[in-house]
């Protein structure tokens, strides 16, 4: 039965199964915005969460750590929507990134997504719309209807446009559930108030409308009624108007207090689902209002639904995901059989397209038809579902109907309305293109094909064809033609889409044939052609066979063409293509060749062959390129005329070497003039690859000189071979080039120096400058000057050092001082060369042969020159030194010299020539090295004084690496500086350096002795403050007992920071003495206070001052003393209140107000601050001077009242804080106060004024703890009000025994506008304790407005089973409520509504428990409880419980309702009560209605009972189990012979009738023979009948048997004669006629009429006549009655009175 419903319904997924606590699946905390994703909110202890449900799968499901009042998915992305307060946000999740926020100003009271991009909000007042993006904020849509005021709002939907909006809420005013809705309009910018608890705006097509109808449906449960409304909105001009739908909706008898939860439409079927809170669904047509269908799919309360695909999806409150979706298979028939409505289906099968009207169609077309109704009948035809009506034979019967004058024929109706829904199939489209074409209007067809709504054949295009034959290619193309395709594309000339549309497609043509017929149209597109074919993967075509193709058209460009691109690839396996293209062009095309060639294309053609056409055709150069055989290569390498001379010698690189040399001496042997220059470029070229000596022997060989010449100068530059430069050097020699000679030697650096050296010496060349030049680069000076000495040839030493070389003068003077050679000539050498030489090089030749003073004059002379040379001066400064000549006025007066060379040089000489040399150089570490050495520390301290280095003094007095420190010298040192070095100072910079430098050497005692030198006693720097700061540092440092000393007798030193210091240093006194010198006397008094600690001397110090600094200074050090008098006297002296926050710290914590009052007069006439005016007050209230207060607060005053009236109050000070609470009007403040007081009813007015709740709360404690009861009652209505006072407030009351009090404060507080659920449901609660009597009316008014779950407990804890009964059942919560009644039944059962909880109950064991209980105690009302849970209950195990406790009998009337299931638990038990009950009538009845149970089991039972009946109807059951032969037996035993015949008639078996005829014949029982005869005609054999009669006598019983037999044979006979007179008068027209074949089977003999079983056979028999059979197989018209022959009496005739 399932399988026939109109919808599909399905469980997505149960929450609980995810891990989700049940607790959190509420309207609260569960959001379902679309059927994607469930959104819930968990908490877990502290901890909270948002879980997220993925629909699709929901393994995917994820929790995230968010703290949200509400959470809302997007419908389509993993986007989600928090809200906090009125803090909004969207984050995307997958991103993890905030897409957007805002802040609202108002509590967002629902929220919803309307759109992937849009959220609705609504407030208190308004309906915002919020997108996501760009960055607007959210924007108002309409203000809220005043009837939507109180109200819990559930839904709000809008329409896709958005300018229809609906927003739905509910209350509950009475008890019952009204739904209120705002339809508002954004058009018109006007809203209706409508009473609804659901609404959706969807759209329909009417019949006859060119647009979809926009609607709005609605639903209402009322008290009265319950409407669905279908309503249109935005009609659109040209539709047919919609008629308002109002239709009542039907709500079970037990779904009294149902209501609409959600309504969604699904357009695809133009249906309206609606879901209730109870669980069920309800499908309606949106067009005519009609309920399709309505069933309950959840026993839980829905609480949230919304769309999935064209259905709902929707969960309940135990976490079930149902959807509810249309059944496409069933809804139609379901439609017709159980509506009836055939309008209804006809028309939703036709807009769904769906089946189930099928034959409907197929009827009303046929009746449209013949009512001559064609148009209607097209349109009808073409709208069929699934197209079942467009076929060829209705497109036949359309095509040949009349068309009525002025209107379109019926077959282009039925075209133009498929046209007009959809695309027509291949045979609608053949002929609807034949007419159009016909009439030349190819642009329509080309519209439609471009719309696609045509089905494109190859029949299609070949009709299109024969009219264009683009416009076929088109249809060719959609139909998948291929062959034709290709045809067209040829045909068109579109040869470069072929190829690409046979890959596409998969087809491949005969591609040979087709490159034909292109290269004979057009040879270049041919070409293109072919490559596209030859490129693909595999080539299509080979190239070879595309050769072929071209060459037999002789198209030879197009063919060089197509072979160079597809022999690109160089492959080995093309050589012979290679070849064939190369030949080609030789002969046809050299020039073509030659660039072919020249680009090396081709590697693996017939090279030799190619080669000999090339030079054929005189391209030497391509021959030479092909040639290998050195022969060929020798031959054609002569024609340098007409080859590319740079080509050639680039050639020469692929040959070998004897290859190379051998076409070389070829070249120069066959013409040595023209082919000379050739020659040189390759043996220059290739001259490492030849070898050089292999170059010149051919030169030598075929003598040529200038060949060689060439040859060697060109490679000389680049050999790195030293024989070839010595060869080359021996030719220019030999040739006369010397200037050459000259360029190598100098500028070559590969030749043997020493080799070439000796050569040039004895050639003895008559220019000796290339011999110069060889001695002078590789160091040759001191042989060239030997040899040139010798020689006589002096004037080339002078060109050597004048002209070649200068720098080389020291070594050639070096050399002819060697020579022994005359001084004046060395000294003209020297004179006349260019100082372009070193001269300290020269001084050192000079010095090492000891004649230095040769140089004296000529020294002195460069210097007058004004030579910066240190060499020079170097030298000179030795003369004078060896000399004695005045060194000390040169080595002090001369800046040229180098120092250090000069102060060694003297060292040992004169060490105070050193000093003055090192001195002069600042050379340092050298000038602390010599005096140290030789005890020069008076120099050395002077020199460090003036030097003025830090660096120096540290090495000086501490040492480094370099310099050790040395005790003794450093003392030597020290006492040279005090004592003559700084004394004689005069620069401060000096002295500041020094004293640094002693500083920085950690010397205190020797800086103390240096700076009393220079301060103490009469210098320059006694007054300088630096230097006395310094000292008196230094001794506070090292010895403090000098500092007074020195404080005393200086004066010019910084006193504050000095003083500073000693404080640091714990010199307190002197830090003293120095402030009270300087008069900085609040730094002295600091002293006093802060360090020495003694406030007396500070007093008698301020005294002596009398300065308000000072006794400011000494107030605070006074009131850190905690003498707060004193330190408020002294800063009153000071008339300072800069203090006045430490002053009020102290002494309030100190309760000095009085003196504290003093200072902030003071203070207040100082400053104008609120802390000290706030501070007074208090100090006022604190010494109790209330009328000092009052004047202060009278007057103008900035004090912070407020606060002091707090800390009055906290402080107990009462009189005070009410003064001040009272002067700010701060009436919450005030009645506390007065609380304190005791003035109740003062308080109480003004609490009244306040309006706190706070204050309330506080007034209230006070009353009750006074019993002040009514003054209480006026607090406690102020609070009650408010649910997170009403348990503090409950407890207060209870704790003090005031129960009725707190009752009739409650009830009162019920009738106040604000009162909610928590005063509701603790006044319940309070009953249960305290007044069980009025806890049952309490809950019946006001059961929807109390916390049920919370009052359950109190009615378990108070026992109140009837109360807690009705709270399970209004909180659907209906297993407790069952389990309840029946675990206190003597308290809480009623028969009456324990039926309505208990088939209500979700867990199915509670049925059987519900049994067993009523078994126990209420067993005479078993089967009216059975009866309500009949279609709920397991009917087996029911039979079984009771059947276990034998308490079958009780259960009849349900067991009689059940047997319609036709259970074999119940038909058994059943039976076996009827059994016992011995109601045979009954059990035979059972058996014949019910067949499911054991028959075999029953009839073996009841085959031994001993009741007549019951043996009939154990054989009745074997006759059902087909066991005739027991049935038969237990028959004959209980002489049931009328039995025995019906059981044999039944069997249909011959043996068994026959056994039973033998059976009364042997018995001797004549009448029951014949009876059997009668009843079982059909079965028993004639030949057995008349056997039988004729052996034992019973011709007479037999005779009616035979009579009718006779009878039936004679009537076959007649009707096969009359057949065969028939046949025979056919037969003998047939023949009269010309002749015809026999009829088939006419001439197989009569006895083949009679059939196979001859006269009396079975068959004929079977089927005589035309009568109709009977079941037995008699013809009934020939007897009195069924299976009766007609002369046989029927019934129980006097025949068969023995039965």
């Amino acid at each position: 039965m399932a399988d026939q419903l109109p919808i599909t319904f399905q469980e997505f997924v149960k929450l609980p199964d995810l891990g989700i606590d049940p607790s959190n699946i509420s309207f609260n905390t569960l959001t379902l915005q679309s059927d994607k994703f469930i959104c819930i909110r968990e908490k877990t202890g502290e901890r909270e969460q948002v879980c997220i449900v993925d629909l699709d799968d929901t393994s995917k499901t994820f929790r995230r750590p968010i703290t949200a009042d509400s959470a809302i998915m997007n419908p389509e992305n993993k986007i989600i929507a928090l809200k906090a307060g009125r803090n909004l946000q969207v984050f995307n999740l997958e991103l993890k990134a905030k897409v957007k926020s805002c802040m609202m100003t108002e509590d967002v009271q629902f929220w919803r997504w309307i759109s992937p991009f849009d959220i609705a909000m609504v407030t208190e007042k308004s309906v915002y719309h919020w997108s996501i993006e760009g960055t607007d904020s959210p924007t108002k849509q309409f203000e809220r209807h005043a009837n939507l005021n109180g109200t819990q709002i559930i839904s709000y939907t809008t329409n896709s446009k958005k300018n229809w909006m609906a927003l739905i809420g509910i209350s509950a005013p009475q008890g019952r559930i009204v739904g209120s809705m705002q339809l508002y309009n954004k058009d018109r910018g006007a809203s209706q108030p409508i009473e609804a608890h659901a609404a959706e705006f969807s759209e329909i097509w009417l019949e006859g409308a060119s647009q979809p109808t926009q609607v709005f449906a609605f639903a209402s449960r009322g008290t009265t009624s319950s409407k669905l409304h279908v309503v249109e909105i935005d009609h659109v001009d040209g539709n047919p108007p919609f008629q308002k739908r109002s239709v009542e909706m039907v709500f079970p008898s037990e779904a009294v207090n149902d209501f609409p939860v959600s309504m969604q439409a699904g357009p695809k079927y133009e249906l309206v689902y609606m879901v209730t809170k109870f669980g069920f669904i309800h499908l309606y047509d949106l067009e005519s209002g009609t309920c399709l269908f309505s069933n309950r799919i959840s026993g839980d309360t829905i609480f949230v639904a919304t769309k999935h695909q064209d259905g709902l999806i929707a969960v309940n409150r135990k976490g079930q995901v149902l959807s509810v979706c249309v059944n496409e298979e069933t809804v139609v028939p379901y439609i017709l059989q159980n509506t009836g409505n055939v309008e209804l289906a006809f028309r939703m099968a036709s807009r769904a397209n769906l089946p189930g009207a099928d034959q409907l169609y197929v009827q009303r077309f046929q009746q449209l038809m013949n009512q001559n109704q064609f148009n209607e009948a097209a349109k009808m035809a073409a709208n069929s579902p699934r197209g079942m009506l467009r076929t060829e034979n209705t497109i036949n019967q359309l095509k040949h109907l009349q068309s009525t004058p002025g209107q379109l024929s019926p077959i282009l109706q039925y075209f133009a309305a498929i046209l007009e829904k959809g695309e027509l199939n291949r045979h609608e489209s053949i002929e609807l293109a034949r007419p159009v074409l016909a009439s030349n209007r190819k642009a329509l067809l080309e519209k439609w094909l471009k719309e696609d709504k045509l089905e494109c054949s190859e029949e299609l295009g070949d009709i299109v064809l024969q009219h264009d034959a683009t416009l076929a290619l088109s249809v060719y193309l959609r139909a998948n033609v291929p062959a034709k395709v290709v045809v067209c594309f040829a045909q068109s000339g579109q040869f470069d889409k072929i190829v690409l549309y046979c890959k596409k497609v998969g087809y491949t043509p005969d591609w040979v044939p087709l490159l034909m017929q292109v290269a004979r149209a057009d040879g270049e597109k041919a070409c293109d052609f072919a490559l596209s074919l030859v490129k693909e993967e595999p080539p299509l075509v080979t190239a070879d066979q595309v050769v072929g193709v071209f060459t037999s058209q002789n198209l030879v460009q197009q063919t060089t063409r197509f072979l160079l691109e597809a022999l690109k690839d160089n492959k080995e396996g093309d050589a012979q293509l290679q070849t064939k293209l190369l030949e080609m062009n030789l002969l046809n095309a050299p020039q073509v060749a030659d660039a072919i060639l020249g680009n090396n294309m081709f590697t693996h053609f017939d090279r030799p062959y190619i080669a000999q056409l090339a030079e054929k055709a005189g391209l030497y150069q391509r021959a030479l390129e092909l040639y290998d055989n050195l022969d060929d290569i020798k031959r054609v390498a002569v024609h340098t005329e007409v080859v590319n001379g740079d080509w050639l010698v680039s050639y020469f690189g692929s040959l070998s070497v004897s290859d190379s040399l051998a076409v070389l001496r070829q070249m120069l042997d066959h013409n040595m003039a023209q082919n000379l220059q050739i020659v040189v470029q390759v043996a220059i070229k290739y001259s490492e690859l030849l070898g050089p000596q292999n170059i010149i022997e051919i030169f030598e060989d075929l003598r040529c000189n200038e060949g060689l010449y060439y040859y060697l100068g060109s490679v000389v530059n680049v050999s790195n071979d030293p024989a070839v430069v010595f060869k080359y050097i021996q030719a220019a020699v030999t040739t006369g080039q010397l200037k050459e000679v000259e360029r190598i030697v100098r500028d070559n650096n590969h030749y043997d120096a020493e080799k070439v050296k000796n050569y040039l010496k004895e050639t003895a060349l008559p220019d000796q400058l290339p011999l110069i030049i060889v001695c002078d680069r590789f160091d040759f000076v001191h042989d060239l000057v030997l040899y040139l000495y010798s020689n006589s040839m002096t004037k080339y030493i002078e060109v050597y050092v004048q002209q070649v070389n200068p720098a080389r003068l020291p070594q050639v003077v070096g050399a002819l001082l060697d020579v022994d050679c005359d001084e004046h000539v060395i000294k003209s050498l020297i004179s006349s060369t260019p100082t372009q030489f070193s001269i300290g090089d020269l001084v050192d030749e000079i010095e090492k042969r000891n004649r230095l003073k040769i140089l004296h004059r000529w020294l002195e002379a460069k210097a007058s020159e004004g030579s910066q040379d240190p060499g020079l001066y170097n030298a000179l400064a030795k003369i004078y030194i060896d000399s004695n000549y005045e060194p000390e006025q040169f080595l002090s007066s001369n800046k040229l010299y180098d120092p250090r060379v000069i102060g060694a040089y003297s060292e040992k000489r004169d060490p105070s020539l050193a000093f003055l040399a090192y001195s002069q150089g600042q050379c340092d570490d050298e000038l602390l090295r010599l005096t140290s050495e030789n005890g020069m520390f008076k120099q050395q301290s002077r020199y460090l004084i003036k030097r003025r280095d830090l660096g120096l003094w540290s090495k000086a007095l501490v040492g480094d690496d370099q310099h050790p420190l040395n005790q003794s010298h450093r003392r030597q040192l020290v006492d040279q500086v005090v004592n003559y070095g700084l004394p004689e100072a005069d620069d401060p910079e000096e002295v500041s350096v020094s004293v640094k430098a002693f500083m920085a050497a950690n010397m205190p005692q020797e800086l103390i002795e240096l700076l009393e030198r220079i301060i103490l006693e009469p210098t320059a720097f006694s007054n300088n403050n630096n230097l006395q700061n310094l000292l008196i540092l230094t001794a506070v440092k090292v010895d403090p007992s000098r500092v007074a000393d020195y404080i005393s007798r200086l004066s010019n030193f910084d006193a504050p920071d000095v003083a500073e210091i000693c404080i640091n240093n714990g010199l307190h006194e002197e830090a003293f003495n120095i402030y009270k010198r300087f008069e900085v006397n609040a730094d002295a008094i600091g002293v006093l206070i802060d360090h020495v600690g003694s406030l007396d001397r500070a007093y008698e110090y301020a005294e002596r001052c009398d300065q308000p600094e000072v006794w400011s200074r000494l107030a605070k050090a006074q009131l850190g003393g905690l003498r707060i008098k004193e330190a408020i006297d002294s800063y009153i002296r000071a008339e300072d209140a800069s203090n006045y926050a430490e002053v009020i710290d102290v002494s309030t914590h100190a309760g000095k107000f009085d003196d504290l009052v003093r200072f902030l007069l003071l203070a207040r006439k100082k400053v104008r601050e609120p802390a000290v005016e706030s501070e007074l007050l208090f100090a006022y209230a604190k010494t109790e001077r209330l009328v000092d207060m009052e004047d202060m607060l009278h007057g103008p005053n900035i004090a912070q009242v407020q606060k002091v009236g707090d800390r009055c109050y906290d402080e107990g000070l009462f009189e005070a804080a009410r003064v001040l609470f009272q002067s700010v009007s701060n009436w919450s403040r005030l009645a506390s106060t007065l609380v304190r007081l005791g003035d109740y009813q003062a308080a109480v007015d003004c609490g009244r004024k306040a309006n706190s709740t706070a204050v309330w709360k506080d007034i209230h404690a006070a009353c009750i703890a006074e019993k002040e009861f009514r003054l209480a009652q006026i607090c406690g209505l102020h609070l009650i009000v408010h649910a997170e006072e009403l348990a503090p407030m409950i407890r207060l009351y209870e704790s003090g025994g005031h129960v009725d009090e707190l009752c009739a404060l409650i009830e009162n507080g019920l009738g106040l506008e604000r009162a909610h659920m928590g005063m509701f449901t603790e006044l319940a609660i309070l009953y249960c304790k305290y007044r069980p009597e009025q806890i049952m009316d309490h809950l019946k008014l006001y059961w929807s407005r109390i916390n049920i779950p919370k009052v359950i407990r109190a009615c378990e804890a108070a026992h109140l089973w009837p109360e807690l009964v009705f709270l399970y059942v209004h909180y659907d919560e209906f297993d407790n409520a069952a389990h309840t009644i029946m675990a206190h039944s003597a308290d809480a059962w009623e028969h009456g509504s324990f039926k309505d909880i208990i088939v209500k109950v979700s867990n199915i064991e509670l049925y059987y428990k519900a049994l067993r209980f009523y078994l126990k105690e209420q067993p005479l009302l078993l089967n009216d409880l059975l009866h309500v849970m009949m279609s709920r209950v397991d009917h087996t195990r029911v039979v079984g419980m009771f059947h276990k406790s034998d308490n079958i009998p009780l259960i009849k009337k349900y067991l009689v309702a059940a047997q319609t299931t036709n259970n074999k638990a119940v038909n058994e038990a059943h039976n076996d009560l009827l059994i016992e009950e011995e109601d045979f009538v009954g059990l035979r009845n059972s058996i014949d209605g019910r067949d499911n149970f054991d028959g075999i089991g029953l009839a073996q039972r009841l085959e031994k009972h001993e009741l007549l009946e019951f043996r009939r109807i154990a054989a009745h059951l074997y006759n059902q189990a087909k066991r005739w032969r027991q049935s038969l037996n237990l028959s004959k035993k209980d002489k049931l012979f009328k039995d025995a015949m019906t059981t044999a008639r039944q069997s249909g078996s011959t043996e068994i009738a026959e056994d039973l005829v033998r059976y009364f014949v042997e018995s001797g029982n004549a009448a029951c023979f014949s009876a059997c005869l009668f009843t079982c005609y059909d079965l028993v054999r004639s030949d057995v009948v008349m056997e039988l009669a004729w052996r034992h006598g019973l011709a007479n019983e037999a005779m009616p048997y035979f009579i009718n037999l006779v009878r039936e044979y004679q009537t076959k006979v007649d009707g096969l004669a009359t057949e065969v007179s028939e046949l025979k008068v056919k037969v003998e027209r047939g023949a009269g006629a010309g002749g015809a074949a026999q009829p088939n089977g006419a001439a197989n003999g009569p006895n083949q009429l009679l059939g196979p079983a001859g006269f009396g056979g079975r068959l004929m028999i079977g089927h005589a006549g035309s009568a109709p059979m009977a079941p037995g197989g008699a013809p009934m018209q020939m007897f009195g009655g069924p299976g009766q022959p007609n002369n046989m009496p029927s019934g129980n005739g006097s025949s068969l009175g023995g039965l």
